[in-house]
């Protein structure tokens, strides 16, 4: 069967995907194993490296555990603000009028062209003590809310503006000659089929947002789980072992977050509000440098 993205390997391209496949798993296993050799000369691999995360509750009650709840929290407070916000946004660059798009759309790569460390660091310097009535303790959190809200509402503003823009143009025209206003539209016709287009780029971005709160971790001083590794490591001297599970960590969340969006993104795409469409990161890099600018 052919897919329309690549023709059907034959036989000699069936084998050499086999040669290369069985090359790439020959040097993977000789990397690691050069890796794990390493280790074992540095001492990384002594049992007393690792016990502590078995043995010693306090590893996981004291650090591990109160880090990753602290990240959970400012990573979900930022998707929780973040996410309408730039909707909002996304469907404010969609306007017919020039006095909202206009705005809007500098707004947005304003914010989308800043670094996410530059805007915690303008929240932490500026917005959190002069504008925020914050304790100093809790100053590095709103930092990094704050950081992590500007940059990706833009960001996001630009996936749903690519989603809405990635349906077929006869949406609209239908939904026109039943008479139904620009707003009726967007809100019951556009925005409800281009969520399953939006779905992936979303949740790719969501897992950024949980992410960069290390950044915060490490120039702040908010102390989110990576951040935690400073002091298991002074405490047991185990820096490679503790960075290690802090990134099984890391994974089992995010593997957990992906796998909760694609069961959604595959119910969403049985049901009936779904064009089939997929918007990626390429698409929004296009609308961002201007593909598609006109309104719909």
């Amino acid at each position: 069967m052919s897919s329309v993205l690549y023709d059907t390997p034959g036989p000699k391209a069936k084998v050499r995907n086999w040669i290369y496949s069985g090359i790439f798993v020959v040097l993977f296993g000789l990397v690691l194993w050069w890796a794990l050799s390493l280790m074992g000369e540095k001492g990384q691999l002594d049992a007393d490296k690792w016990t502590p995360f078995v043995t010693d509750s306090r590893v996981w009650t004291t650090y591990l555990i109160p880090g990753l709840l602290e990240t959970l929290k400012a990573g979900v407070l930022a998707m929780v603000i973040a996410l309408p916000l730039g909707a909002l946004l996304g469907i404010g660059r969609l306007s017919d009028h020039a006095w909202v798009r206009g705005p809007v759309g500098a707004w947005v790569e304003f914010f989308r062209a800043i670094p996410v460390l530059m805007l915690m660091l303008f929240g932490f310097a500026l917005m959190a003590p002069r504008f925020l009535d914050v304790p100093s303790d809790t100053r590095p959190f709103w930092a990094v809310v704050t950081g992590l809200v500007l940059y990706n509402s833009a960001v996001i503003a630009e996936i749903v503006r690519a989603g809405v823009l990635s349906l077929p143009h006869g949406q609209s025209d239908a939904a026109k000659a039943i008479g139904m206003r620009k707003g009726q539209t967007m809100i019951y016709v556009l925005i409800p089929q281009a969520v399953t287009a939006m779905l992936p780029a979303l949740v790719s971005q969501l897992v950024v947002i949980l992410k960069d709160t290390a950044i915060g971790g490490a120039l702040l001083g908010f102390a989110e789980l990576l951040s935690t590794n400073r002091q298991i490591s002074a405490n047991y001297s185990n820096t490679i072992a503790t960075l290690f599970v802090i990134a099984l960590i890391y994974i089992v969340v995010n593997f957990g977050l992906t796998t909760c969006a694609s069961v959604l993104e595959g119910r969403l795409r049985k049901s009936k509000k779904s064009t089939g469409a997929v918007v990626g990161v390429n698409d929004v890099n296009d609308m961002a440098t201007g593909a598609n600018s006109g309104g719909i």
